[in-house]
């Protein structure tokens, strides 16, 4: 009875010795699993009463789970129900309880990772604790991370994906809230439920993306659901993703960064005591970084977002759609957020969603708040597939608008590279009257203006100088004119589609990959080659030397049929080659896969592996990468430093007081400890060198006798000796 007595009241002993020995103490866990639920059942009527004392039954049972699998089946699933049906309900210290014992359940395999996911994810937008909101995300996320370390695990990525596609979907029936005037309501509670839901949907997307562990299309399409989400803070989140910018969420102060920080572990490896077991820890902590490093570098490697939308022509009319019939809920700033996105989609996957051009054009004012981005946003949407005819109306508004006399010359300017940058990718959208009055203002005197309508001016002269009058097209304009070179009208390509670009590099891989198959069956036919062909030369040498005759003319050695088989080959490679792989096999997307991989080793191949090649490579690919998008800059164009008024010049003034005496030089005055002036001699030493030659006491040394030398020294060496 003593010994009863003692293990029912402490519950750490009993859960030791059950670790030890589980058969021996099983009566015991089985008291504590009846009284267990006694309490349970009591506390599901009342919450509030021995919330203390449940909390210590359940970590008891979480402890020693493992050791009574069959008394302890039905545990997790009363845990998740209850932490489902009565969350709001529980005090804060049982929600905690409960959930690190689920976890701690999910870390001993008792139960999966699917079923602790379906119970953490509910509770996520429903925590109104920052801490436990902050676990809940960091165990979603380092589950996750665990599952697909070594190899994707698939079914746990399926199953989590299905959530969060649902998490977004049940909110998209409901209607628009905007965040502007009377749209600006508080929703019910149902639709703030679902909006938290949605957003919490989208930031583990995002965060799963960041780094690096989901980079599929499926991820890709959870966000892009979430664009289309009635609730603006949801929406606005999976923009910003798309858009590429760190937008800092509320919950992402909550977030330690889980880096190696190089700098530390070299600091204490400099300072700390020099041991041998520091030196391996050190030098563990920095291969782990490296492995971080470049794990993060294989990662951003990958296609970006936009590239791996499944059906883009519908995204964007979708996002054209919200943007059109909401026009009113949104605020500007949210309005240009959709059109940036809605740009970017066009240009890289050469979209046509002719009604944004219409939309656009009621903006396009130089007086409209934040004018750089829509300009910008509006470059980015046109490329060489886009009708003329929807580009000319909005060029004349922009003439009209922003290239006038009555604007200011950053207006002039911003109007002139806008229109630059629209007929750089459709070059047909402008009209010749136009262009010669834009070309005009090369006489300008500002100079923001005159570089933006010398760009013009030139980007005319390479694409189409016929367009150009005889005196403004320049030497190499005319000769091409001259010549009869004429750009292509709208529509044509300068060659047609024959087949898939590098298809003939997957299709030698794949001869590669069966020769060397094959090579091992046909070593026994070709084993005995060699012999062959010693035996053959030994009987040609025991005939001995043949007699040729000479009939006394000189042999001439003509090259004629290898040049000419040079020249056919020559001319076969200049010729495209065309691959019938297409043809006879039906190419998977690990096919499509492997030929990006090919086509990549191609082009790096195609040059010296060398580190000054290496540099250049990635400069011009990050060249391209930022030429892929237009800024707000390229729009502006280069501009003058404003002149500073008077306000902030004496603010310059003042700051370059702080620190400083009132008065004078803090040298040789202020670092004495009795402050004075420099000696002579500190002076001497500081005079120019000119001035010292042409002192007197320099020319005196100059004519100065023997004798007068010798004087001199003797006096120098009496003051020494009395010193």
């Amino acid at each position: 009875m003593v010994r009863g007595i003692l293990l029912t009241s402490n519950l750490p002993q009993l859960q030791n010795l059950i670790k030890r020995d589980p058969s021996a103490y099983k009566e015991e866990f089985l008291q504590q699993w009846n009284h267990y639920n006694s309490i349970r059942e009591i506390f599901a009527i009342n919450p509030e009463e021995q919330a203390h004392h449940f909390g210590e039954l359940v970590t008891f049972i979480s402890q020693v789970a493992t050791c009574y699998p069959k008394e302890t089946a039905q545990f997790p699933t009363q845990i998740s129900t209850l932490l489902l049906e009565s969350y709001n309900v529980l005090s804060l210290d049982t929600k905690k309880t409960l959930v690190q014992n689920l976890v701690m359940l999910r870390n001993k395999s008792v139960i999966s990772s699917v079923d602790l996911m379906k119970t953490l994810f509910p509770l996520l937008p429903q925590t109104p604790s920052s801490n436990l909101r902050v676990f809940i995300r960091k165990t979603i996320l380092n589950d996750i991370k665990t599952a697909n370390l070594r190899t994707k695990n698939h079914k746990l990525n399926n199953a989590v994906q299905a959530m969060l596609f649902g998490m977004i979907e049940r909110g998209l029936g409901a209607d628009f809230v905007g965040d502007k005037g009377k749209t600006k309501m508080p929703a019910p509670t149902d639709s703030r439920k679902t909006s938290e839901e949605a957003m919490w949907a989208v930031i583990l997307a995002k965060e799963l993306w960041r780094k690096g562990i989901w980079r599929d299309a499926k991820t890709v399409a959870i966000i892009a659901q979430g664009c289309f989400h009635p609730v603006i803070k949801a929406q606005s989140a999976s923009l910003h993703f798309f858009l590429g910018d760190e937008e800092d969420d509320e919950v992402d102060s909550d977030e330690e960064n889980d880096g190696i920080d190089v700098r530390s572990v070299m600091h204490k490896r400099e300072i700390n005591k020099k041991t041998a077991a520091n030196d391996r820890k050190a030098r563990r902590l920095l291969k782990e970084a490296k492995k971080q490093r470049t794990k993060v570098t294989e990662s951003s490697a990958n296609f970006s977002a936009l590239q791996l939308l499944r059906d883009p022509q519908t995204f964007g009319e979708k996002l054209y759609d919200i943007l059109h019939n909401h026009d009113k809920k949104f605020s500007l700033d949210h309005k240009i957020l959709i059109m940036q996105l809605l740009s970017r989609i066009m240009g890289s996957h050469k979209l046509c969603v002719l009604g944004f051009y219409t939309y656009i054009v009621k903006y396009l004012f130089h007086k409209q708040l934040r004018i750089p981005s829509i300009l910008a946003g509006l470059a980015q949407s046109v490329h060489e597939l886009t009708p003329p005819d929807a580009l000319i109306p909005v060029i004349r508004k922009l003439a009209q608008e922003f290239v006038h006399p009555g604007v200011a010359n950053e207006v002039i300017a911003a109007g002139i590279n806008s229109i630059r940058e629209i007929c750089r990718r459709q070059p047909w959208a402008m009209e010749e009257d136009l262009l010669s009055d834009l070309i005009e203002y090369r006489k300008s005197r500002d100079k923001p203006v005159v570089s933006a309508s010398r760009g013009l001016l030139r980007l005319y002269r390479e694409v189409n100088p016929s367009m150009l009058k005889k005196k403004e097209r320049g030497k190499e304009a005319t000769m091409s004119v001259t010549g009869g070179a004429q750009p292509l009208p709208y529509g044509h390509a300068p060659d047609a589609a024959t087949d898939i670009e590098g298809l003939s590099l997957l299709e030698d891989h794949l001869k590669e990959l069966e020769m060397a198959k094959d090579g091992d069956e046909e070593e026994d036919e070709w084993n005995g080659w060699d012999v062959q062909e010693e035996d053959s030369d030994s009987d040609s040498d025991s005939d001995g030397w043949q007699a040729v005759s000479d009939d006394d003319e000189d042999i001439v050695i003509s090259d004629s049929e290898d040049e000419a088989e040079k020249k056919e080959k020559e001319a076969a490679d200049a010729e495209p080659r065309v691959s019938t792989l297409a043809t006879t096999k039906i190419l998977t997307p690990a096919d499509f896969a492997l030929l990006n991989t090919l086509k990549a080793s191609a082009s790096g191949a195609s040059r010296p592996a060398t580190s000054k090649n290496k540099r250049k490579q990635t400069d011009a690919d990050d060249l391209n990468a930022t030429n892929d998008f237009i800024s707000e800059n390229d729009i502006l164009g280069p501009r003058k430093k404003a002149k500073a008024d008077y306000e902030e010049r004496m603010a310059s003034i003042r700051s370059g007081r702080e620190g400083r005496a009132k008065f004078g030089s803090a040298k040789g005055k202020q670092n004495k400890e009795h402050p004075s002036s420099t000696t002579n001699r500190e002076k001497k030493r500081n005079k120019p060198i000119m001035m010292i030659m042409g002192s007197s006491a320099v020319k005196s040394k100059k004519t100065a006798s023997l004798r007068q030398k010798q004087r001199k020294l003797r006096n120098h060496i009496n003051k020494a000796k009395k010193s």
